[in-house]
């Protein structure tokens, strides 16, 4: 039981776009993002927790149960309004999934539109509302990705440089994601990572790009 994001925007990504996809219909939506201004950090964490495999098995489980007991195929046929009126009919682990799941889907659309609108200090706020979600509602994070939020989430101002930043992937390890400023991503980079082996004893690694096109052919 595997997500379809990797596949998609490996061929259908487009250069200076993010990609928004209805995982129900299979459209997508090419998101333009092109802001020479902005850059995206990514930096892993070297920490690959066991549980990653199961638990995203077990996530889709409990998320498929609280569709049933709502009464709708998939939790997206749900609102938040009638999440919350039904808490008493779910149980705790089912309200947190589907309060994530349905509060993710709003935050995933309005992102598109404030990305296309250039309101990044709008994005940066939805990307920690994501990881909070993720960290508190759906328990995919893992100390090591927060911590690294977190020291992200320090230098978010204008001279900082951060907008936001959140964990990305399947949780339990692996990576987070950030927006930032692209003219000191490398001075953020550093910052960042020096910290985190600190109070970690782990070396992060970290990259900056930008929204790049997907695999094509070559003529040669």
């Amino acid at each position: 039981p595997c997500g379809i994001m990797d596949q998609l925007i490996a061929t259908m990504g487009k250069k200076e776009h993010a990609l928004l996809i209805d995982c129900r219909s299979h459209v997508v939506r090419q998101v333009a993002m092109a802001d020479p201004e902005v850059a995206v950090l990514i930096i892993n964490s070297h920490v690959n927790h066991e549980l990653a495999s199961s638990e995203y098995s077990l996530r889709r489980a409990q998320c498929e149960q609280a569709a049933a007991a709502l009464g709708v195929k998939t939790l997206r046929d749900v609102t938040m309004k009638q999440v919350v009126a039904s808490k008493d009919q779910l149980d705790a682990v089912a309200y947190k999934r589907a309060f994530h799941v349905v509060g993710e889907n709003a935050r995933t659309l309005q992102a598109a539109n404030e990305i296309e609108a250039g309101s990044w200090w709008t994005v940066g706020r939805l990307m920690l509302k994501s990881h909070a979600a993720l960290r508190d509602r759906f328990e995919v994070s893992c100390a090591e990705l927060d911590l690294l939020v977190e020291l992200a989430q320090q230098r978010i101002s204008e001279q900082g440089g951060v907008y936001g930043s959140r964990m990305t992937g399947g949780g339990f390890g692996g990576c987070t994601v950030s927006l930032v400023r692209a003219n000191i991503v490398d001075e953020i980079a550093q910052d960042i990572c020096t910290q985190y082996q600190e109070r970690t004893g782990i070396t992060a690694t970290a990259f900056a790009t930008r929204a790049a096109g997907g695999a094509c052919g070559l003529a040669v």
